[in-house]
């Protein structure tokens, strides 16, 4: 008799999604403070990409000079953005501690964000391998 495949239960994600992208300032700030929410396990940004190079147009080869594309300082550690952030997904450590993650990740934004934003509950990531990740040979 064979056993059935243990799946990980995915952990809860708290999509914050702001009204307007992010400057790399803003961005900096919202994630330090993020990162001191208790039972937060990982943070995540996604929004547009901001290349170091133009890749079509009269232009094609040379730099571009976004002044969001930066170097920012996120818990201690240096990391170049490279998304004009547009959404945030704070994965929190336990279905049981979403409710009160959840109001101090509100708090947080309406410290740092002056305009709104919605946030939302629910698995936002991926969390086991698909199909087109074994295809690609990512997991073997």
């Amino acid at each position: 008799m064979s056993k059935p495949a243990s799946e990980e239960v995915p952990l809860p994600e708290i999509q914050i999604f702001p009204e307007r992208l992010l400057h790399a300032e803003t961005t900096e700030t919202l994630l330090n403070k993020l990162h001191k929410v208790k039972n937060v396990r990982k943070i995540t940004v996604q929004g547009e990409e901001l290349p170091e190079i133009m890749r079509s147009g009269p232009g094609t080869g040379g730099p571009v000079d976004h002044p969001n594309r930066k170097l920012i300082n996120v818990a201690g550690e240096e990391m170049e953005l490279r998304v004009q952030v547009g959404r945030i997904f704070v994965e929190i450590c336990d279905l049981d501690f979403v409710p009160q993650a959840l109001k101090d990740v509100e708090e947080v934004c309406k410290e740092v964000l002056p305009f709104n934003f919605t946030l939302e509950v629910g698995r936002y990531s991926k969390f086991k391998p698909t199909v087109s990740d074994y295809k690609k040979g990512l997991v073997k």
